[in-house]
């Protein structure tokens, strides 16, 4: 993504979303409403949705988040791919405000609370998790990445014999358990800067979580790691909402249209693309050799 083609790509990305707010916000039946940075697009109002909150979308995540939620705390966040995202459909159901709610990744998927309308934390859909949540439509496919400090060699022929981290609660952490199988003691931290933290410091040799995650860190200088490659795993990201929600279906029509008119990739594009400065596409994929 460092190439002039792709930076004139995302500039031209940002008009188009800027300029089509624009022709809705100047409409006599949308209210000059902002969200952050954030560019919106559709009719104000379009849908209709029973929110939480009178006049507020509630949206759970885990923070931080770079690229996906730009900002440390529930109070900075301006922009991100997932905050425009929750931006867009919170302007298209005629909601004047997008309300922030900062929560670890383990209990967001766990089913346990209600109290939100949805969750976007990179969440991939899985059997296990839509027993206790329901999903969006998938937003966005999912691998995992290996990242590993400068200067080290690990690739997927040694992974197995060294110490490897994982995000607490995440897809990754069983891929890792029962698909890696690491010889060594697998260490599950509660929020990636800690896990960075110790894989620059030597307390792990390895992390393997979301590539669309792990993609933001080799591009801060004080990181020196590096993303070597990564695992398919033929899943995607969701928006999960509490079971059995009232607002599922229009919440999905609303997704549905973001995907398909083009906002989402949009975003991607704007958010994600600045985040990674790298294609992920062009990043190599690994093997797992399940053994005998």
């Amino acid at each position: 993504m460092r190439a002039a083609a792709a930076i004139v790509s995302w500039a031209v990305s940002v008009a188009l979303i800027v300029a089509t707010a624009a022709c809705d916000q100047g409409g006599s039946e949308a209210p000059n409403v902002r969200y952050g940075d954030c560019p919106v697009s559709g009719h104000y109002g379009e849908f209709d949705l029973s929110p939480e909150t009178v006049g507020a979308l509630t949206v759970r995540t885990t923070l931080p988040a770079p690229g996906w939620w730009n900002g440390d705390t529930p109070d900075s966040v301006r922009s991100g791919y997932e905050f425009c995202m929750a931006a867009n459909i919170a302007y298209r159901s005629g909601l004047d405000r997008v309300t922030v709610e900062n929560a670890p990744f383990p209990e967001i998927v766990s089913g346990r609370t209600e109290d939100f309308d949805l969750a976007l934390a990179q969440i991939t859909i899985t059997p296990e998790r839509s027993k206790v949540a329901d999903f969006s439509p998938p937003y966005l496919s999912s691998t995992l990445g290996l990242l590993i400090r400068d200067g080290e060699e690990i690739n997927e022929d040694n992974i197995r014999d060294v110490r490897v981290g994982v995000a607490e609660g995440t897809t990754g952490e069983e891929f890792v358990e029962n698909r890696i199988k690491p010889t060594k003691p697998v260490t599950a931290f509660a929020n990636d800067p800690e896990m960075v933290a110790a894989l620059g410091e030597g307390r792990i040799d390895a992390v393997i979580h979301d590539t669309t995650i792990l993609l933001a860190y080799p591009q801060q200088r004080e990181e020196r790691v590096r993303l070597v490659g990564q695992y398919r795993t033929g899943q995607s990201y969701g928006a999960l909402y509490p079971k059995e929600s009232p607002d599922k279906d229009e919440l999905d029509r609303i997704i549905k249209q973001l995907i398909d008119d083009g906002t989402l990739a949009k975003l991607s594009a704007v958010y994600l693309g600045a985040a990674f400065g790298r294609d992920p596409v062009k990043i190599p994929y690994l093997t797992v050799d399940d053994g005998p």
